[in-house]
């Protein structure tokens, strides 16, 4: 009789585990789930207004010519100078390994050939990583005293660009490039599952 009461106790401590286990599981799965949602909803949105500089974040480039998601950005930026929102712009991102010409002076680069104005160009050869990116970009504005900039990135780099430009006292908003190389299924879920680990990881850790 014993046995079977101290069994019966076991089991239900064992269900009462495994039942908080899983509601564990079900809040952490919609945890993701909504971080997730938020970071595509950022992207989405396009807070392209007047500011005083734009900054496009760095990525990739090979040689003299920029990858074809820095492209993007580039691309973008200029549009938005053109449209009249900024009289400057600020590209940013430092030397890959063995690079004859960092990010930024290929950004520059590529802008002058499209009709921007060398006066209207700043660049920074230093930073490696997203953070570094607005780093340098906060240190230049603060040199030509810029209060509020528009940042241009990727859709899904968009809400941890925001959240670290703001962290280094930044005005920022965000302007989404409109066409992006990340465009299949699967290179779209690489990126966003990238994205939700940073956003946890920043938490903890110095960001990228």
């Amino acid at each position: 009789m014993e046995r079977r009461v101290s069994r019966r106790r076991q089991d239900r401590k064992r269900r009462g585990v495994l039942g908080w286990a899983w509601r564990l599981l079900l809040l952490l799965a919609l945890w993701l789930v909504g971080v997730a949602s938020y970071i595509v909803w950022v992207g989405e949105r396009d807070q392209a207004a007047p500011a005083d500089v734009i900054i496009v974040l760095g990525a990739a480039a090979y040689d003299k010519n920029p990858s074809p998601v820095f492209k993007e950005r580039i691309r973008h930026g200029i549009d938005l100078y053109q449209r009249g929102l900024a009289k400057q712009l600020i590209f940013t991102g430092g030397f890959g390994n063995g690079a004859r010409f960092s990010e930024s002076q290929v950004a520059r680069s590529y802008a002058l050939k499209r009709g921007v104005p060398p006066q209207a160009i700043l660049i920074e050869t230093e930073s490696r990583t997203t953070r570094q990116n607005l780093q340098q970009a906060a240190a230049l504005m603060k040199a030509h005293k810029f209060k509020r900039a528009l940042i241009v990135s990727d859709p899904l780099h968009m809400a941890r660009a925001l959240r670290l430009a703001r962290e280094m006292g930044i005005d920022a908003l965000g302007s989404s490039t409109p066409t992006s190389r990340f465009r299949s299924f699967e290179t779209r879920k690489r990126f966003l599952l990238q994205e939700v680990y940073f956003f946890h990881r920043d938490l903890f850790l110095e960001s990228r």
